[in-house]
């Protein structure tokens, strides 16, 4: 014989009167309850709140128990038809506690966690519109307001920033589901709330540009000016060794020893009593072939000169080669580190606080040190300058997959170890890691979990799907399980950045706004015919001169 719930009268004292009872709980665990929902209740509440609210019993929404003055709020999972054909029986996983200091105020004060159970048996409740507004509630801290609670109208969903930014944040979403645009909005929506902020964006695909043009600065191989001799000694190697083995061995040690003698002659060095060959001291390319063929000379006549003259002929080609001029341009050696720092990190921001560094025209073989090299920039100059008032500055890096792949997806990526370090260590320097993805699950294992706030938007992979829900910082599986059939602007956001777990849609962005990342629309475009000769040749021309 089913269990039938209490649905006569009101809750309890203490319950708001328009909160009718609609099930009561079955069991319980640490985590997780089952509950026995009544339809006829539930039908009957939906009427009471209106269409702009979810209805209750719904997978995703929320319902509470009380004990005494608390609290305790679940969302529910899962639902199946009981036996008897009139009731539900609903998984729920526990969320959080509030508290009801006097009759009839609602529920006030929610926060995470649950410490005291309800006991089986005990009446459920739905929650209406006005307890809905305080779990979400921002609690007048600061906060980015990005979007409406899932299937609200004017509920806003609101980001905390500093645990966003402070334990690290990562947004992840298939190609096509807005993830780009997501992005965008955040960043926007920073730089409003903090217009001296410090934001440096690695742009790989150059979207960002035009969405900030008011905002930031734009840096590209035009205008990025980045000193060779920025470069420690391990991404000096990346560039500039070729061979592999023991043979490259050789050349590093070589190569160690003509740019320590290289920086030494360097009037940035005089003052330095102990020089490194990682110190960024500026040094003359023309210094470093000079003492390259300096010690070529000096070997003896049966030994092996072919470590020296492979890195000569190296560097010649890059000093030759006009696709790397941003980086190894005969006037990028007087000593510019002040300006440099300043420029990226927006040191001051006057208004503008966000740099976009787009590396899209940067020489595919060295991207991953360019990223490497702006990125422990950062964190170099966070620690460097800790005990000084303090300049926190958030990195964000596009497509990170790239960057910090697992073993299956691909190593040795010169960025991978700067950016796992700051995963791990960069929220005691001041500075926040920013992780954008369409592939999840190709991220080094362990840098999605350092992420204290997650967004998730639709993910079609299964593996991306179950690499996401290992990494979650707290159990939302009622929400999780929604992750493939997000629409587009839809976002589940888990972790320190919110109040609670959340399922929200993002507001509209402006176009001008927006990244230029939007699918070309194919009817359209080949309905137009014209202009093509020109296209190629002018195609042709940026092609053979490497540049845009």
């Amino acid at each position: 014989m089913p269990i039938r719930p209490p649905l006569s009268g009101a809750a309890s004292t203490g319950t708001d009167e328009r909160a009718p009872t609609i099930g009561v709980l079955l069991d319980i665990s640490g985590a997780s309850s089952r509950l026995l929902l009544d339809m006829h209740a539930l039908s009957a509440f939906a009427a009471q709140q209106g269409p702009d609210v979810e209805p209750a019993g719904q997978v995703g929404s929320l319902v509470k128990l009380q004990i005494g003055k608390i609290w305790v709020v679940a969302g529910i999972r899962s639902t199946r038809l009981a036996d008897d054909g009139s009731n539900l029986i609903a998984d729920v996983d526990l969320m959080g506690e509030g508290y009801e200091p006097a009759p009839g105020q609602g529920m006030r004060g929610f926060r995470r966690g649950v410490t005291r159970y309800p006991l089986p048996g005990s009446p459920v409740y739905p929650v209406p519109r006005d307890v809905l507004r305080q779990i979400y509630a921002t609690q007048d801290r600061p906060h980015i307001t990005v979007g409406t609670v899932h299937m609200t109208r004017d509920l806003p969903a609101a980001l905390y920033v500093d645990p966003l930014l402070g334990k690290h944040f990562a947004l992840v979403g298939s190609t096509g589901t807005g993830k780009s645009t997501t992005a965008a909005l955040i960043l926007h929506r920073i730089c409003d709330y903090s217009p001296h902020g410090h934001i440096v964006v690695i742009d790989p695909h150059g979207e960002y540009g035009k969405a900030f043009a008011d905002k930031g600065e734009l840096l590209d191989v035009s205008n990025l000016q980045l000193p060779y001799w920025l470069l420690n000694f391990h991404e000096h190697c990346d560039i500039l060794l070729t061979s592999e083995g023991s043979a490259r061995q050789i050349e590093a040690d070589i190569l160690a020893r003509c740019i320590l003698a290289a920086k030494a002659k360097s009037r940035a060095a005089q003052d330095i009593p102990r020089l490194t060959v990682d110190a960024p001291i500026p040094y003359l390319l023309s210094d470093l072939t000079a003492i390259l063929q300096a010690e070529m000379t000096r070997m003896d006549r049966g030994s092996d000169n072919a470590p020296y003259l492979r890195l000569k002929a190296r560097l010649e080609e890059i000093r030759s080669d006009p696709r790397y001029a941003f980086m190894f341009s005969g006037m990028l050696v007087a000593d510019t580190m002040a300006a440099f720092l300043k420029r990226v990190f927006r040191l001051p921001a006057q208004g503008k606080p966000i740099s976009i560094v787009d590396v899209s025209a940067v020489p595919s073989e060295i991207t991953s040190v360019v990223v490497a090299v702006l990125s422990r920039l950062v964190f170099d100059f966070a620690i460097w300058s800790r005990g000084e008032t303090s300049k926190p500055v958030l990195l964000v890096c596009e497509e990170a997959h790239r960057y910090v792949p697992n073993e299956r997806a691909g190593s040795g990526s010169s960025a991978a170890g700067i950016l796992s370090r700051i995963a791990k260590e960069g929220r005691k320097y001041g500075v926040s890691l920013g992780l954008i993805t369409q592939r999840p699950s190709d991220l080094a294992e362990g840098v999605l979990s350092q992420c204290g706030t997650i967004l998730t938007m639709r993910l079609n992979n299964e593996r991306d799907q179950a690499f996401v829900r290992a990494a979650m910082p707290e159990d939302a599986r009622g929400l999780l399980d929604a992750i493939p059939a997000l629409r587009n602007r839809e976002c589940i956001i888990v972790g320190e950045g919110v109040t609670t777990p959340i399922r929200l849609s993002f507001d509209l962005l402006e176009p001008a706004l927006c990244p230029a990342s939007a699918s070309p629309s194919f009817i359209e475009m080949w309905q137009q015919e014209g202009g093509e000769d020109a296209l190629v040749d002018r195609t042709i021309r940026r092609w053979r001169t490497q540049g845009r």
